[in-house]
């Protein structure tokens, strides 16, 4: 079984380098022509128009079926500051140093928000293995890729080891039984986004 991986194209707000969770950001004009030739048999998205877009464009006359659970972490006031603006605050250097302690003022804890992502996983795999299905995509965010990985990669690497570039997804292959177990898969590929063919 085939579990893709997928980050939204790259936003206006992605560019400037600022905290962009439950606030959402136009993609830039590059992400428009991001293409691939793999099919699914199913397609999940976060329900933030930046991942539907992203999933229309690499995944056109398919349906999307939005969840709420892969959303981005929410940074609460931070969302749309950068590190520039934020520098200078105490709670926002104890956050940087010790994540999984501190919370950004009015956003999710990484306890919530790993929390949350557990139980939109829980109701993906479940629909794979109640229907047979062989390849699914999920259209999410870099964070939610990067505890994904480090959950389910064949390799134990912690959050912070992985990278979810916007121009390359993952597919993470799964025996069956692992799958329902919540084991980690077997394999683990890249699956590199190319610029669409015109003409």
């Amino acid at each position: 079984m085939v579990i893709a991986l997928f980050r939204h194209g790259l936003t206006e707000e992605n560019k400037r380098k600022a905290y962009l969770g439950w606030n959402d950001s136009s993609l830039c004009t590059q992400s428009a022509n991001l293409s691939t030739s793999n099919r699914y048999d199913l397609y999940y998205s976060s329900d933030l128009p930046r991942c539907i877009t992203t999933g229309n464009i690499l995944f056109p006359n398919n349906d999307l079926n939005l969840l709420p659970h892969l959303r981005e972490m929410n940074f609460g006031q931070w969302e749309g500051k950068t590190y520039e603006d934020l520098k200078e605050f105490p709670l926002y250097q104890q956050w940087l140093s010790n994540p999984t302690s501190y919370c950004p003022p009015g956003g999710e804890s990484f306890e919530e928000f790993t929390h949350r992502i557990q139980n939109g996983w829980g109701k993906i795999a479940g629909k794979i293995l109640s229907e047979n299905i062989e390849r699914c995509a999920i259209i999410t965010h870099g964070g939610i890729i990067r505890y994904l990985l480090s959950k389910y990669a064949p390799m134990k690497n912690d959050f912070w080891y992985w990278q979810a570039p916007h121009e390359q997804g993952y597919e993470l292959i799964f025996e069956r039984e692992a799958l329902r177990r919540g084991d980690r898969c077997t394999l683990l590929r890249e699956v590199p986004l190319t610029a669409k063919e015109h003409g």
